[in-house]
């Protein structure tokens, strides 16, 4: 799989809540919906911990308007004075398949811009959360799937025979710096340049290994349980100073974004709209219906 997906487009939004009973824990429920389902927010009344997953069949495609509804519940959870924030897939084995293609393909500058703005502030949100924010990967997360989870705090890999990694060379598209620095930061530099040229992408073990997860899991209930362990060993830390100096750890990337965001717009804008860039991605749209 290599990371951009393809999928279709609704235009319609609501937002539904219910209470959870189970095991004797209550967990309030929202679901953000563009069309159909894309993000479900339960929240562990128990721990206080809100456990965020994407739920956008087949793939978990990042097109605007699931990015849009992580957002959302990213910013809900903060809002709520959540005691921290756990982003996984509802999908059995893949945790996001990435970008999705069809926002960059054959289209205008407009749709870009929109696609693109989106990301930025979604990762924006992700990244400089002020609370804490693990990530149970139980599946495939390639490229923008990868960017996704690194930009948490903590990972936690589901083992198996899925991957991840930040594979955007595979399909001549170019990992941008807000990509390329939290890579490097996990990897170290040479490790990391080596991957993103190649279009690298790791097995759990191998993942682990290069320290681009700090833990392995059996399953995905497994996964969220050490997220939550990773979210509640802050109990006895001052929650200011831990965000302080979260934010003050990443805040050369955050200041970075804010003030090149058009930068970094244009050129993807027009990178992507090179003839040999619109080809590939041609060429990979005609690949996944072959495989349909």
């Amino acid at each position: 799989m290599l990371g951009i997906a393809k999928t279709a487009r609704f235009n319609f939004n609501m937002t539904i809540s219910r209470v959870l009973i189970v095991g004797g824990q209550v967990y309030l429920r929202r679901s953000y919906v563009t069309g159909t389902k894309l993000v479900e927010a339960t929240q562990d009344n128990n721990t206080g911990i809100s456990i965020i997953s994407m739920a956008k069949t087949p793939v978990n495609s990042l097109n605007t308007e699931l990015l849009s509804a992580l957002k959302t519940s990213l910013l809900e959870a903060q809002n709520n004075h959540s005691k921290g924030v756990i982003l996984t897939s509802s999908l059995p084995t893949i945790f996001s398949a990435g970008l999705d293609i069809t926002e960059m393909y054959n289209t205008d500058k407009k749709r870009l811009t929109d696609f693109w703005n989106m990301l930025q502030d979604t990762w924006l949100t992700l990244y400089s959360l002020n609370i804490p924010v693990a990530s149970a990967i139980n599946g495939s997360s390639p490229a923008g799937g990868c960017l996704l989870a690194i930009s948490t705090e903590y990972r936690v890999f589901v083992k198996g025979k899925h991957s991840m990694g930040l594979n955007e060379t595979q399909l001549g598209i170019v990992a941008p710096k807000w990509f390329r620095d939290p890579y490097i930061s996990l990897l170290g530099y040479r490790q990391a340049e080596l991957a993103l040229l190649r279009g690298s992408l790791f097995k759990p073990e191998e993942a682990l290994q290069i320290k681009l997860v700090d833990e392995l899991a059996r399953d995905k209930a497994d996964a969220i349980e050490k997220c939550k362990n990773y979210i509640l060993s802050y109990n006895n830390i001052s929650s200011i100073g831990r965000t302080v100096t979260k934010l003050e750890m990443r805040n050369d990337l955050i200041q970075w974004m804010k003030e090149n965001k058009e930068t970094d717009l244009n050129r993807f804008i027009e990178y992507i709209l090179l003839p040999k860039v619109q080809q590939g991605l041609k060429l990979y749209i005609e690949y996944l219906k072959r495989k349909q």
